[in-house]
């Protein structure tokens, strides 16, 4: 008589049922829609802040003329006037920062929009985290406390001393693809420290609001139906061509930069997480 087991008593594989089992001590897969139920008024802000600016750019680029001599024509008030208008409309997800910082350039030059614009998007990210830390609560680190893997990348940002949070902040910040409205939801979610995630915004974010800026004090001067300098409007068109397209390199190159260092610096914590809950 035969001691091999039947077919009947063989039980089929994961990998042959389609079935997985996730690791231990992590929760089950959840739908997207079970995700969202539990986050509750933190998917909204979510859906707003990925959703609204782009919207609000497009009515921005429309009348930037317009606006750029409304603000110019009150001096150092129109100043003032811009950089509260780009703390409350970035802070709220109304406008996404290179739009704001376009108009920087484009009604007040790199002089006095370069520092409006940092004031802007500084106090901006104040007016971000303000309301999206109390909105989330705990409910998004429940959820992550639930996942491992969420758990061990929250761990690189807050639990690696304070040097390497500023540093996984900063850039997170760099690239110029780095949506700032969903930034400042996430990091306020996840419980960043006030004084990394000012310090980190600040410096991730003044290379690529310099270049913008620039670039579009260069176009306004070529293109404003308001320029005032005409010496300055009449520069030759290589000029703004090469502008443009060392500005664009400039961005591309500091977005790669800061991919990958942020990656390897992930990966790395990430790493040493692993081993040490295995």
């Amino acid at each position: 008589m035969s001691n091999e087991p039947s077919q009947s008593d063989v039980k089929p594989s994961a990998a042959e049922t389609g079935v997985t089992t996730p690791p231990a001590g992590e929760a089950p897969a959840a739908s997207a829609g079970e995700i969202a139920k539990r986050l509750g008024p933190v998917a909204f802000l979510g859906v707003w802040s990925a959703a609204i600016p782009p919207l609000g750019s497009i009515a921005l680029f429309y009348f930037m003329d317009d606006i750029g001599l409304w603000l110019r024509s009150h001096e150092s008030l129109g100043v003032v006037l811009y950089a509260v208008g780009f703390a409350v409309l970035a802070g709220l997800a109304l406008l996404p920062t290179y739009a704001s910082a376009i108009l920087g350039g484009w009604a007040f030059g790199m002089g006095l929009g370069y520092p409006a614009a940092l004031a802007g998007f500084l106090f901006g990210s104040l007016i971000g985290y303000g309301v999206a830390k109390p909105t989330a609560g705990e409910r998004v680190i429940r959820l992550i406390d639930e996942r491992p893997k969420w758990k061990v990348v929250r761990k690189a940002l807050l639990e690696s001393g304070f040097g390497r949070m500023l540093l996984i902040i900063t850039l997170l910040r760099l690239p110029p693809n780095s949506p700032f409205a969903v930034t400042n939801l996430v990091l306020a979610s996840v419980r960043v420290p006030l004084g990394a995630y000012v310090i980190g915004t600040l410096v991730g974010m003044a290379p690529r609001t310099g270049i913008v800026l620039y670039l579009a004090a260069q176009i306004s001067q070529k293109f404003s139906e308001h320029a005032k300098d005409a010496a300055k409007a009449d520069k030759p068109w290589w000029y703004i061509v090469a502008g443009v397209v060392l500005s664009i390199l400039a961005l591309a190159v500091i977005g790669l930069i800061a991919n990958r260092a942020l990656e390897k610096v992930t990966s790395e914590h990430k790493g040493v997480g692993i081993e040490a809950e295995e």
